[in-house]
């Protein structure tokens, strides 16, 4: 089956310019926000808390958040998908859904993020249309390729670097996979993932990634501005 989408608007066109001059990328997920993790009703969701985690990750110059979390219920999800793009335009930032292109299209984020084993490009796009920006993870130098090759992709991420418990029993790969997808030299947009903080952040970055995502090394901090500022900060221009 094939699918055909329109060209990009002037929308698409400006949240692909955005996401080339974007360098750090937060995953969040939204446990520590709802009072009753194990109920998950959309009510228990704390939306000035969360609000204020959108607000001060921006702040620090974070570029793109995603909310990622297979635990709450969906309209939950929809909730802190509708806060966080209010919050994004507030900041000039991307707002990012992960896995449901159905929330994607309901909450009008800027990015859509899929897996190997998720919906396809096509499939993507026969849903979202060709303004939202798509990006794939990718833990091998063939799926980089792929991804690196794939028009229907705007960026990609390669990793883990490092174990990380956000993705528990999978295997690192390391900084090598980084210098493979710096490689290319393709200029498509491609961030490192896994394991990142701001200690061994320049290892990525002497690896040949311009961009990361990063998780933990934001969202379980205790000043969310500083650290974002200070992972920042350590990124390339």
């Amino acid at each position: 089956m094939s699918y055909s989408t329109p060209e990009p608007t002037h929308l698409g066109q400006l949240r692909r310019e955005r996401l080339l001059t974007s360098r750090l990328y937060v995953c969040t997920d939204l446990q520590r926000f709802i009072a009753y993790p194990e109920a998950g009703p959309v009510e228990e969701l704390g939306l000035e808390a969360l609000r204020m985690f959108y607000a001060d990750a921006f702040a620090g110059g974070v570029d793109i958040i995603q909310v990622r979390d297979k635990n709450v219920s969906v309209q939950t999800e929809i909730a802190a998908l509708t806060l966080l793009k209010e919050v994004a335009d507030e900041y000039g930032g991307l707002a990012a859904a992960n896995d449901r292109a159905d929330l994607a299209a309901i909450t009008g984020v800027d990015v859509f993020h899929v897996g190997q084993e998720d919906l396809s490009t096509e499939q993507a796009r026969f849903i979202l249309g060709d303004d939202v920006i798509i990006g794939r993870s990718c833990r091998t130098f063939e799926q980089v390729r792929e991804a690196d090759s794939d028009i229907g992709v705007d960026y990609y991420c390669t990793g883990p670097v490092w174990e990380t418990p956000t993705k528990p029993g999978r295997a690192a790969v390391g900084t090598e996979l980084v210098a493979q997808a710096a490689s290319l030299e393709t200029g498509k947009p491609f961030f490192a993932i896994g394991g990142i903080n701001v200690t061994n952040v320049e290892e990525v970055t002497s690896a040949g990634a311009d961009r990361v995502v990063v998780v933990r090394a934001v969202t379980e901090a205790e000043d969310t501005t500083a650290a974002a500022h200070d992972l920042r900060a350590k990124l390339p221009a």
